[in-house]
């Protein structure tokens, strides 16, 4: 027991908690203002397109603007802050291994602004990213003068993680088992550490909701699916698991093609994928954004197979390339859209051939397609579960959510897939010239005792 107390802090309980409370309440309030930032940036951009009529001129400018918006991100990141880049989860498991550094400071400039930039402009990418990383950063801000010991400094920064999370979806739950399934190898567990996850993530949220007024965001109305289509449930898990696999792959693939352009020159894939996305955001708009209001769109509308594996396809290209261009931005959400493109072509192609089918199951498909995909990608299969019935609320299908959530990291395991964000820490290490500890998947989960 004396061995254990030493890695904590020796002060009371009440005063850790107290700092993760202030955590929780600052992430949720910078989480907040990030949301607005964007929706703000969205809605002049897309007012200005509207303004514009039709014809050539609407794209010209929207082309312009994008690609300008996600040029200008690209270089605040690399003169500020590169490693804010991309989601920044694989930063906070670097940091709490101690392999990669913490500028807090920095990276809560270039991700906030950056962010704003990258997310406004259209690009396939989600905020929940930004906000975990500037969480956790916001913690090490907090805990930098405070004298505290390596594993009370490394829960703060998860429960800053935890808190962003929140903040991004609305989901306290979820972030609290996101830092047990994800960070499994790196999070020092203990009363006093797991306790500030859990208050940073509830006071995070709890702040969101009162600056933003929001519900659940992707809010669906699904009645119970009969038990005889947990079958094709699981079906749809397996394809779900194959997907992720390649996900993954894919995205590693396209960052390192872009890793191979002239350092002096790696801003034109950027301006390339700007420009792309102002064409899209007039000729296909919903080929665009992080994807939260096209899930609601496509669960209450009833498009073609033809159009959802479109969608599937070309949201699915949409952030391989906006995360490879450098900027800042999550995969959370366009992850969710894909899935619901994914899901529900699958429920509408079962429903033409078996008649038995409901529209309830195609809806059921949809959602539970989001949480097997996130399960094969992240690897959290609970996550994935939990996230998906805050978001939309349909807690009705928590076991046709689990058949698909497990189907899918079974298959996701069995061909061989590794958790994404462990392959992006592992990648960013190799650039960092540092070798990447290889650690087995089935790390057990330890939870200790009350310290401190």
């Amino acid at each position: 027991m004396t061995d254990r107390l030493k890695h904590f802090s020796p002060g009371p309980d009440a005063t850790y908690f107290a700092k993760a409370a202030l955590v929780g309440v600052l992430v949720g309030i910078i989480g907040a203002g990030f949301h607005s930032g964007v929706e703000i940036l969205l809605a002049q951009f897309a007012a200005l397109r509207t303004s514009l009529g039709t014809g050539v001129l609407p794209y010209v400018v929207s082309i312009a603007i994008s690609g300008a918006a996600v040029v200008g991100a690209f270089f605040l990141v690399q003169r500020i802050a590169p490693e804010a880049a991309g989601s920044g989860i694989q930063e906070i498991e670097g940091a709490m291994e101690d392999k990669r550094p913490v500028r807090w400071a920095r990276v809560l400039i270039a991700k906030f602004f950056g962010g704003l930039l990258a997310l406004g402009s259209g690009l396939v990418l989600g905020r929940e990213g930004p906000t975990i990383h500037m969480g956790a950063m916001t913690a090490e801000a907090l805990s930098r003068s405070q004298g505290l010991s390596s594993s009370d400094h490394k829960g703060l920064l998860a429960a800053g993680a935890a808190a962003g999370l929140a903040a991004a979806f609305n989901a306290p739950l979820a972030a609290i088992l996101f830092i047990v399934e994800e960070t499994r190898r790196q999070f020092p567990f203990g009363y006093r550490t797991y306790m500030a996850v859990i208050i940073a993530s509830i006071l995070s949220a709890a702040v969101t909701v009162k600056l933003t007024h929001i519900g659940p965001p992707l809010l669906v109305t699904v009645s119970y699916v009969p038990i005889w289509s947990f079958f094709l449930l699981g079906l749809l898990g397996v394809f779900l698991g194959a997907l992720g696999v390649f996900f993954n792959w894919a995205l590693i693939k396209v960052m390192d093609l872009f890793q191979t352009i002239r350092i002096g020159l790696r801003w034109l894939p950027a301006l390339a994928v700007g420009g792309v996305t102002g064409a899209l955001l007039i000729a296909l708009p919903d080929a665009t954004t992080g994807g939260e209001d096209l899930v609601r769109g496509l669960i209450t509308s009833h498009q073609g197979v033809l159009v959802l594996l479109l969608l599937t396809l070309l949201r699915f290209g949409g952030v391989l390339f906006s995360y490879a261009s450098g900027v800042p931005g999550g995969i959370f959400a366009p992850m969710l859209s894909i899935a619901t493109c994914a899901g529900l072509a699958f429920g509408t192609g079962a429903a033409e051939l078996l008649p038995i089918v409901d529209d309830d199951f195609r809806a059921a498909c949809a959602v539970a397609a989001m949480g097997g995909f996130f399960a094969a990608s992240v690897r959290a299969p609970l996550v994935g579960v939990v996230l998906v019935m805050e978001l939309t609320g349909a807690y009705a299908l928590i076991m046709p959510v689990l058949v698909t959530c497990t189907t899918a990291s079974l298959t996701a395991h069995h061909l061989g897939g590794r958790p994404i964000y462990e392959q992006l820490l592992e990648r960013t290490l190799r650039l960092a010239g540092q070798e990447p500890d290889k650690q087995p998947e089935d790390t057990p989960i330890q939870l200790g005792t009350r310290e401190g």
